[in-house]
């Protein structure tokens, strides 16, 4: 893969996903989903029992949470104008069919030659999510996701904390933190990821979620695009999904 100042933006499909667990409480999982949901986490409970705090990490489990929404950006580089960024969002309840919208499009970037993705802690969390989720709604992985018997030179993810790691795997930074130190402006939310099960369940407000999501996305491509010691896209130049 070539050096990361040389990594053409254009062929790059940065995303996020949002989740949430599969039911809101614990007390309405089925008694034997419940016990292997205990079973999972058995090193949180400490000997203690289920609380709605442990409960609620069900999100970031394949197996027990479900995608609410994946917002995706392409970045467009204009001869004349600069750069833009527009930003495409599948999101709902039917958690299949958004499944299936997405992988369209990595089908459709597909026909168009080689293209990487490119998530925030996105090797660790988001790819591998979304291929479970896949499987587990009975869909044919797309060739994007497919990493089965590929050595890894040949699997076209990238990921900004794995960049920033350098080799180094001994913590966790977050796309906050980088923003951050890397001074790119950040809008002030009003939800963060941990308030997304209840705006899900509680404000059914899907349209919130999506729009935090997307700006997880904008983050996460200035976040790129410094790294790479470019400009960043103005914000009259970002095109937010309708």
């Amino acid at each position: 893969m070539m050096s990361l100042a040389k990594l053409p933006l254009e062929k790059i499909l940065f995303l996020d996903v949002e989740t949430v667990p599969e039911v809101y409480k614990f007390g309405d999982l089925d008694e034997k989903t419940a016990a292997l949901y205990k079973q999972k986490v058995t090193y949180l409970l400490g000997g203690g029992e289920m609380t709605d705090e442990i409960y609620q990490r069900a999100g970031i489990y394949a197996e027990f949470g479900k995608i609410v929404c994946i917002s995706c950006g392409l970045v467009k580089d204009h001869s004349t104008t600069g750069k833009s960024i527009r930003m495409k969002s599948f999101f709902g309840d039917d958690e299949r069919e958004l499944l299936l919208e997405f992988k369209k499009l990595l089908n459709d970037l597909d026909t168009r030659g080689d293209f990487l993705l490119c998530g925030h802690n996105a090797k660790e969390f988001d790819f591998p999510f979304i291929a479970r989720r896949m499987l587990i709604n009975g869909i044919e992985l797309p060739r994007a996701l497919d990493i089965a018997g590929k050595k890894p030179w040949e699997i076209n993810h990238l990921d900004t904390m794995d960049l920033w790691k350098f080799g180094d795997y001994k913590n966790f930074t977050s796309l906050s933190l980088l923003c951050h130190i890397f001074k790119i402006p950040t809008p002030k939310d009003d939800i963060s990821g941990a308030d997304v099960a209840r705006v899900y369940y509680e404000e059914n407000d899907l349209n919130r979620i999506k729009i935090y999501c997307e700006k997880d996305v904008v983050a996460l491509i200035q976040l790129f695009i410094k790294m790479q010691g470019r400009d960043l896209v103005p914000n009259d130049r970002i095109n937010f999904s309708a």
